[in-house]
């Protein structure tokens, strides 16, 4: 007996403190599809603690509305400034909490293997990734800067992890 394949979902995010950006990509044989994305933003003077429960509250939302089964989360670049890499690592462990929280197992991929998967070059530029993400996803609109890294990332995974569905690439 021949097992079709079923669709799989994963959440991805591209993680900020002032901007979030977040997207289901789902993937059905070697389609794949966007569900929904968005950018959780928060006011620059909210307190820090506020903008992590911001992200948690709205990433559980989307976990709770659209059953992914995995999540990618992108790594940071190297940071110049201390603390603001502080708040990034803050805001990503905020990140895989919330995952974990939800029994998501959580696939973590640097820029470079995002960009190499979604276009083919590791050193693609934003607008390249963009427009990459809107012809993988078979989009008539491109997504906002943020959104649209976020559904690279989950392209990435899903790339990564074909023949996997349970699995998730760690990097």
């Amino acid at each position: 007996m021949i097992v079709a394949p079923s669709p799989v979902r994963c959440l991805g995010v591209d993680p900020g403190s002032l901007a979030c950006g977040w997207a289901v990509v789902e993937r059905f044989g070697s389609r794949m599809s966007l569900v929904e994305a968005g950018v959780i933003r928060s006011p620059r003077g909210a307190d820090f603690d506020q903008r992590c429960l911001r992200i948690h509250e709205r990433l559980a939302e989307a976990i709770a509305a659209h059953a992914p089964a995995f999540m990618a989360v992108e790594s940071p670049f190297v940071e110049k400034n201390a603390a603001t890499a502080l708040k990034l690592g803050q805001i990503r462990g905020g990140i895989l909490l919330t995952a974990a929280l939800h029994g998501l197992p959580v696939g973590d991929y640097n820029p470079m293997q995002v960009k190499k998967a979604v276009s083919g070059y590791g050193w693609a530029d934003k607008d390249q990734v963009g427009k990459m993400v809107m012809t993988l996803l078979n989009l008539k609109e491109a997504l906002p800067v943020d959104a649209a890294d976020a559904a690279a990332v989950a392209i990435g995974h899903l790339l990564a992890s074909r023949g996997q569905a349970s699995r998730p690439a760690r990097t």
